[in-house]
């Protein structure tokens, strides 16, 4: 086996890459403006096929996340759901729905949320729509029909995002759920383009919230890559 041979960044980028972790319960004050701009012009650096840079970030704060908030609830409560990307229980493999499974129990059992309890279940669904107590939320569009292709550039903007934030002290939160309302999004926020992909909850981490303490591991490099000579 080779040796490791770190580099001068090596140390400084494992404690950012395994310090970024998703924050389910916020506290209310924003994020300075300035420090948005800097860690949206260090996202803007990420990746794309021939620089295409094909996305859009729509970011509510203040009363326009308000609006957005209450917008969503309704469109939840009225079964409203409008989806760019195509989502089904059944694109993932068994090995896939089973540490979907776990993340699962390990999340609602630090909510003191039992297996069966529906009903609290559902409650947990609306808190995700008021962003988690977040005072911003930023919403991920990608433009074209290249869709599969386009999101992978989307992808790569997103971890970049979402470690720039993370350097600068920023939590957050990768959201599926809202995607499933790109219609309401699109409405609140007065965007025609796109299609959302995600949306992200962020701002500054409750740490007193038990939620907060759920760390989810990792499969093996053994698991999900293999090498060839």
């Amino acid at each position: 086996m080779s040796k490791v041979v770190p580099t001068e960044l090596s140390g400084s980028a494992e404690k950012l890459i395994r310090g970024r972790h998703a924050t389910r319960a916020f506290r209310p004050e924003a994020v300075p403006e300035d420090t948005m701009r800097r860690i949206l012009s260090l996202a803007g650096t990420a990746p794309s096929n021939s620089n295409a840079q094909p996305w859009q970030l729509e970011v509510a704060s203040g009363a326009a996340r308000q609006r957005l908030t209450d917008a969503l609830r309704k469109a939840h409560a009225e079964r409203r759901t409008s989806v760019d990307f195509p989502y089904s229980e059944e694109m993932y493999a068994q090995v896939h729905k089973t540490r979907r499974a776990a993340f699962g129990a390990e999340l609602y059992g630090a909510l003191g949320i039992g297996p069966d309890d529906h009903a609290s279940r559902a409650a947990y669904d609306l808190e995700s729509l008021r962003f988690y107590g977040a005072p911003h939320a930023a919403f991920l569009f990608v433009h074209g029909d290249g869709e599969a292709r386009l999101a992978a550039d989307a992808g790569a903007y997103m971890q970049t995002l979402l470690l720039a934030m993370t350097a600068y002290g920023v939590d957050s939160c990768p959201q599926g759920l809202l995607s499933f309302y790109a219609d309401t999004v699109r409405t609140e926020l007065g965007f025609t383009g796109g299609k959302l992909l995600v949306g992200i909850s962020f701002g500054y981490a409750d740490e007193s919230a038990p939620v907060n303490r759920v760390r989810t591991g990792r499969a093996p490099v053994e698991s999900t890559t293999a090498f060839h000579d």
